[in-house]
């Protein structure tokens, strides 16, 4: 029963993020999610899923103005502020301009956009899973902003300011914890050594 008529409103302001598919247990859909999973480093298939939505939001807008004729006002306003966005995302080429490539975009073209493959494709990480660590540690930074979520979606202009942030010991040369731990027991060794030669002395 809808919480409308029973007089009670919904005040939830967000929808969600993520759908679950209708058949859970599809062999070739459950093998398909897992190999993504690996490939790109993602945490979980909700990670998966959650693309997935967007893309089929995607898909349904381009159809729907698919339907309508090409000087329809309507079709060309919201059709190039789609194709836009697309291509501000990287997700279309500058050759691809049109609203039949948008519904041709597969879920591995939004999740090469992602932070996570990005910094790994960029020789920042060894590996896609060092890739999320070093993001969620917050040694990574788009530009002047530190970003901390492997998923964020990096723009086409932002790709060449990805770097290490300048706190991080990767970026600049500065010791890390570990490193400074370490030297300071080296210190402390050399020091005690000294003391037990000018003892014996």
């Amino acid at each position: 029963i809808n919480a409308e008529y029973m007089g009670v409103r919904n005040y939830r302001g967000f929808g969600k993020t993520s759908k679950t598919p209708a058949r859970p247990f599809e062999k070739e859909r459950l093998d398909r999610e897992l190999k993504m999973c690996g490939e790109y480093g993602l945490r979980c298939k909700r990670e998966v899923w959650r693309v997935q939505l967007v893309l089929t939001k995607m898909r349904k807008t381009a159809r729907s103005l698919l339907t309508l004729e090409e000087n329809n006002p309507r079709r060309q306003i919201e059709g190039a502020a789609l194709i836009r966005r697309c291509l501000k995302l990287g997700l279309l080429d500058e050759s691809k301009q049109k609203l039949d490539y948008v519904l041709s975009l597969t879920a591995p073209d939004f999740l090469e956009r992602r932070l996570q493959t990005i910094v790994f494709k960029l020789g920042l990480a060894k590996s896609i899973h060092h890739a999320r660590c070093l993001i969620v540690q917050k040694h990574i930074r788009v530009g002047k902003q530190i970003v901390n979520v492997p998923s964020f979606v990096v723009r086409v202009d932002s790709e060449k300011h990805i770097d290490f942030s300048p706190n991080s010991p990767f970026g600049s040369q500065k010791p890390g914890r570990v490193k400074r731990m370490k030297l300071k027991a080296q210190s402390k060794k050399d020091s005690g050594d000294g003391d037990e030669e000018e003892a014996e002395e």
